[in-house]
Parts: C-alpha cells; sequence; structure tokens
C-alpha cells in the first residue's frame, strides 16, 4: 500500500498535460553466479511511473518482496546483507533520454540516466534497455549490474566465495496507461 501511495503522490506531481503509464506488477530479478553457487531472487511487485512527455521515470520496490526458492537466503538477503528493517525500499529516479513517440507501434532502444537508491546508498546509474509500445501497453526492458560494494552491502569473508560481487539485475515492466 505505501508504493501505491508513493506513485499516486509522484503521478499528481505532473502537470495536467503529461500522460501517465504505470503499473504496480513490475518484474524484477536478480541473479549471482559464482563457482560455489547461484542466488536468484525475483519481485514482481514493482511500482513503476512513466511521464510520457517528459520521459521522467521512477521504479521503486520494497526489498522484502523479493522471493527467493530457499527461504535460509532470502531471510539472510533481507537480514543480513539488505538490513530490508532498516533500508525497506530500492529506488531508482531517472529520465529517458531520446524517448520514442510513445504512440507509435514498435520496438526502441532506450537509456535513462539517474539516481539507483539501494541501502541507503545513492548511486548514478544509466539503465539501459528497450521499450515496446503496443496501443496504450508499453513494456520496458533493461539489464543492469551492480556492485555489492557500490551500495555499502557487506559480505562477510565466511560467505564470500558463495555471492557475486556484481549480481546481474532484469527488468521488465509492462505499463498501462493511466
Amino acid at each position: 500500500m505505501k508504493i501505491l501511495s508513493f506513485l499516486l503522490a509522484f503521478a499528481l506531481s505532473f502537470s495536467a498535460h503529461a500522460q501517465l503509464f504505470l503499473t504496480q506488477t513490475g518484474e524484477t530479478r536478480f541473479f549471482s553466479k559464482t563457482p560455489v553457487e547461484d542466488i536468484s531472487a525475483v519481485n514482481k511487485k514493482v511500482g513503476v511511473v512513466l511521464n510520457s512527455q517528459t520521459g521522467e521515470i521512477v521504479v521503486r520496490m520494497a526489498i522484502t518482496d523479493f522471493n527467493f526458492p530457499n527461504k535460509l537466503m532470502q531471510e539472510h538477503f533481507n537480514e543480513n546483507y539488505l538490513e530490508s528493517e532498516k533500508y525497506p525500499y530500492g529506488l531508482f529516479r531517472g529520465k529517458i533520454q531520446n524517448l520514442p513517440d510513445l504512440t507509435k507501434p514498435g520496438t526502441y532502444d532506450v537509456s535513462a540516466p539517474g539516481s539507483l537508491d539501494i541501502h541507503g546508498v545513492k548511486q548514478d546509474r544509466t539503465m539501459k534497455g528497450k521499450i515496446t509500445v503496443q496501443g496504450d501497453k508499453i513494456t520496458l526492458q533493461s539489464d543492469l549490474q551492480v556492485a555489492l560494494v557500490d551500495h555499502k552491502i557487506e559480505v562477510p569473508k565466511l560467505v564470500f566465495a558463495k555471492i557475486a560481487e556484481v549480481i546481474d539485475v532484469k527488468n521488465q515492466f509492462v505499463l498501462q496507461k493511466k
């Protein structure tokens, strides 16, 4: 419910002429590959708002909404690494450059420089991906690599070989016109 409130407040801050596209069911996956162990998780409750006039985009997710195949991994992720009680949300706020005409069907390469806030640490990042326009629906897909050290996520030396230093993140957001 907090994500919905945030997205609505963000959406209302735009001018009346802006066309908004949004979802609360976006999907973010991450994958950590090491010789010892692979770790993956998915969050299917990601909130996204895109202003089609300005290209501004906000992506917000509750860290505790990531689901792991192993509950112990999920517990360690939330309690020991991401400290989700202290830092409950991940946030990307950026602006899509060279925004295509979102009234014309097609698939377009895009990039969105912005700020990624994870674990209480903001870092400049550029999300690169594709926008596919189909009627009143837009699908955004992007890939990103996140270095744990960039967000001060500490991994004990005992388990360091089990967790990659850089995590692969994939997003897929299907946005509907508001």
